[in-house]
């Protein structure tokens, strides 16, 4: 019976989910977290623009929506760099209804998506 359930939630898995249309949005609304201190701050950004949060320099590249309803999901596509430090250290979507899904790790800032911004 065990193995039975495993296969059914396996072949649940595999069936491909229909793609959801979405929207482009001008600017995302992102939430920082200063771990060390529990400063929280909302962050508006632009598509393309930056914004600095503690050491970090945050850019957003792009954020979507499902087309015809701003208020649903909304992921971004950011990229982190830090001050003194090479290179970039979290670049990717990160989905805000599941958050921990695409996470950046950071000893200190944690950062997630809250919603999409539209004019």
């Amino acid at each position: 019976m065990k193995r039975l359930l495993m296969a059914l939630g396996l072949m649940a898995l595999a069936v491909p989910v229909a793609a959801q249309e979405t929207a482009t949005a001008d600017g995302a609304v992102l939430r920082g977290l200063d771990t060390f201190n529990g400063h929280v701050t909302d962050m508006e950004i632009a598509a393309g623009q930056s914004f600095k949060f503690g050491h970090l320099n945050i850019v957003l590249r792009e954020c979507r929506y499902p087309a015809g309803n701003p208020a649903g999901d909304a992921f971004a596509s950011i990229e982190v760099s830090q001050q003194g430090r090479e290179g970039v250290i979290f670049s990717g979507w990160m989905i805000a209804s599941s958050p921990a899904l695409s996470a950046m790790e950071h000893p200190r800032y944690d950062v997630w998506v809250l919603r999409c911004t539209t004019s």
